[in-house]
């Protein structure tokens, strides 16, 4: 039985041209009342579990020639969990968040810290993106937190981290509904492929590419894969798993 998120993406693929005309063709209007938001779970692309480390690095495109600096990311998520408030139609709602830190590293040098707060809608096992707290950092010292957000202030509401079947082909949502601060969309272009990455080959795949209103020439691409969750953003490619053990869930 397909979820109501997923008949709603499968709805926006279907608006007519005068409909798209008024948007951009992404959900961002989510069911979300009907969810009980929990902490863990999550879903076979995109898993909550306490404990888990994934470790990202560009080594391969630095050995190729390819890029300039060792970009290193560390995704980790903790066993704290952060209670958020927020609306959703007339009612005020608390969702139980999971904090995923991500920490990135430019040749040995802190870049940025970010703690990510994702929770899991359940029945559906849609995960939802409640916000973040971001650290910029130069030289060794905090300088903003830009792009730092709150689902439930200045206007901002949940948006989709990875709909439970993350592999259905077409689908476009908002991952982040903040106005005027972050806007990330992610539409889903390919799926079904195998992936090998220094971590290991994995299959089932589904490539995500991620765009901004903000900042229209900003396009991502990332590379889920069942039972693991992210395995490659751009030039990052998954090079180790720490306190977990990929699973078909």
């Amino acid at each position: 039985m397909y979820t109501t998120v997923r008949r709603m993406l499968y709805c926006a693929l279907a608006l007519s041209g005068a409909a798209l005309a008024q948007d951009d063709g992404f959900t961002k209007n989510f069911p979300l009342a009907s969810c009980q938001f929990i902490s863990v779970g999550g879903n076979a692309y995109f898993r909550l579990r306490p404990g888990s480390q994934l470790y990202f690095s560009n080594a391969r495109c630095l050995a190729a020639g390819k890029c300039d600096q060792l970009d290193e990311l560390w995704i980790t998520t903790g066993h704290d969990v952060r209670r958020i408030p927020f609306t959703a139609g007339n009612d005020t709602r608390i969702a139980s968040a999971r904090v995923v830190e991500e920490r990135e590293t430019l040749d040995g040098q802190l870049e940025e810290v970010s703690r990510n707060f994702f929770s899991n809608c359940w029945p559906s096992r849609d995960v939802y993106y409640f916000g973040e707290e971001t650290d910029i950092y130069e030289n060794g010292s905090i300088v903003s937190h830009e792009g730092s957000w709150l689902a439930g202030r200045r206007g901002a509401l949940p948006g989709i981290a990875m709909p439970e079947d993350g592999f259905i082909v077409g689908a476009k949502y908002y991952q982040e509904v903040a106005p005027r601060v972050a806007l990330d969309r992610a539409e889903h272009t390919k799926s079904g492929f195998s992936v090998q990455v220094p971590a290991g080959r994995f299959e089932n795949c589904l490539a995500v590419e991620e765009t901004t209103p903000l900042e229209p020439d900003d396009i991502g691409h990332k590379v889920y894969c069942r039972g693991v969750g992210l395995v490659k953003d751009d030039d990052l490619e998954l090079t180790a798993i720490y306190g977990d053990t990929p699973r078909q869930d």
